[in-house]
Order: structure tokens, then C-alpha cells, then sequence
């Protein structure tokens, strides 16, 4: 996925918050490129992290402009599971369409851990142009070729907490700086508080870097580039599953 925030306001938050420190430690998340020991026993496909739950059946509609192109992206949350290195993961759809036509089609893999954090565990993606497949580039798993899960919503989320999202050298290295977790957001669906505000960044593309807006009882309202291209991402419609 991918301004409703002045960008004065975007420049004063993440020159207040720093560039990469991390005040409350990282102990229990993993970050970077290092090996994370994952227990399957202690992971749930009932994922109720207040920042973006996932109960089967819920819907969330975006629109995306990016570099003057706009497109339609749609995720839906199955009720399909994937057993990933012992791990029963949730299936979740997402489709990117541009008038009418399929543009990505991804298939992505999450599970709660026991504390609440909310672990990605990799994806098939799709690209596609005339209707046909051009790249599976992106695509990974956890434990498969050096690929490792990452967190993509923290349990307890503290200015400047940092951590990885995915890790697969080369491919896939997102990474995450949790920001506030008191912002304040309005996108075509509705204004929202207390919303958890993460920079987000990559290894592979060390100049781009986004801001991701997300709302309690909702999940993802908001993406915004700040650095390394142009364009955003706002959630038009959402439907609780």
C-alpha cells in the first residue's frame, strides 16, 4: 500500500523523533538481518493486534497514486491458513487493479504471537501487465532460502522502537520506526486519534522512505512517501469481517 499532514508537520515529527534510536530496546523483536528463533506454539491465525485486526472476512479498500498513476487496492482477509516453518498463518488477499485490470495480485501470510505482536511470514506476488504475469519479484517465505518473518505491528509500540518487517537478502528488507502512537489522521473513510505513526524504510532502496498511518480497530488508514518518490495511499471504505 501506499497527505493529509502538512509537510512542515511530517519534517518537525521525524526530526523530533530521530533517525534510527531505539529508547525502549528491541529484546524481544527482531531486527536487521539476524536469525530470530520462532516457536509455531505460541502463534495464533486469531489476529486481534488493536492496530490492525484481522478477522476473516474484513475488507479494506485504498486508493493509490503514485507518480501520477492512480490505482485501486483491495485486501480482504481470507479464511484460508498456510502452514509456514510449523507456523499456522493467515492468508490475506490483496489485489491492485488500474481500471479494471489486474495489476498485482499477492497473496500474504500473517500470525499473532502470544504477546500480540503481529508477525508477516512472507507472499506471492504477482505482477501483471496485458493480463499476463511479468515478475514474482518480492515473492518469499519464511525459512526458505534464507528468508526471515519480521513484525509488521508491534505489540506494545514506543517512539522510536525499531524492528524488521521481512528479510530476504537482495529481495525483501523493510524495515519500521515506530514514531507516535498519539497521531491524529483523516483519509476518505474518516479522521481518526491516537493513531500509531511508523517510518518505514528499506536495505535495497536506502533513499525511499514512507510513513504509514495506523488506526486502532482499523489497521492501515494512511501510507505516504516522503522520501524517494511521490505519492499515497488512504483507505476509502472498510468493512469489519
Amino acid at each position: 500500500m501506499c497527505r493529509i499532514a502538512a509537510v512542515t508537520a511530517v519534517a518537525l515529527l521525524l526530526a523530533g523523533c530521530g533517525g534510527g534510536s531505539n529508547s525502549s530496546g528491541n529484546s524481544t523483536l527482531p531486527v536487521g538481518s539476524e536469525p530470530f528463533k520462532i516457536d509455531p506454539a505460541v502463534f495464533t491465525t486469531q489476529i486481534d493486534n488493536p492496530y490492525w485486526p484481522m478477522a476473516p472476512g474484513s475488507h479494506w479498500v485504498y486508493r493509490e497514486a503514485e507518480n501520477g498513476k492512480v490505482q485501486r487496492v483491495d485486501v480482504t482477509v481470507t479464511n484460508q491458513t498456510r502452514r509456514i516453518a510449523g507456523v499456522e498463518a493467515r492468508v490475506v488477499h490483496d489485489l491492485v487493479t488500474k481500471d479494471g485490470e489486474k495489476v498485482e495480485d499477492t497473496f500474504d501470510w500473517y500470525a499473532q504471537d502470544k504477546d500480540g505482536n503481529l508477525w508477516y511470514l512472507g507472499e506471492d506476488t504477482k505482477e501483471y501487465e496485458n493480463g499476463k504475469v511479468t515478475t514474482t519479484e518480492g515473492s518469499w517465505e519464511h525459512g526458505v532460502d534464507g528468508a526471515q518473518a519480521g513484525i509488521i505491528v508491534p505489540a506494545e509500540p514506543k517512539q522510536g522502537l525499531t524492528y524488521r518487517e521481512e528479510y530476504y537478502a537482495g529481495h525483501a528488507e523493510d524495515a519500521a520506526e515506530v514514531l507516535s502512537v498519539d497521531g491524529k489522521v483523516q483519509v476518505p473513510f474518516g479522521m481518526f486519534r491516537d493513531a500509531m505513526i511508523t517510518r518505514n524504510y528499506s536495505g535495497i532502496e536506502p533513499n525511499v522512505e514512507e510513513l504509514k498511518y495506523y488506526a486502532r480497530g482499523v489497521g492501515p488508514v494512511l501510507e505516504l512517501f516522503v522520501s524517494g518518490g511521490s505519492g499515497r495511499a488512504e483507505l476509502l471504505s472498510y468493512a469489519n469481517g
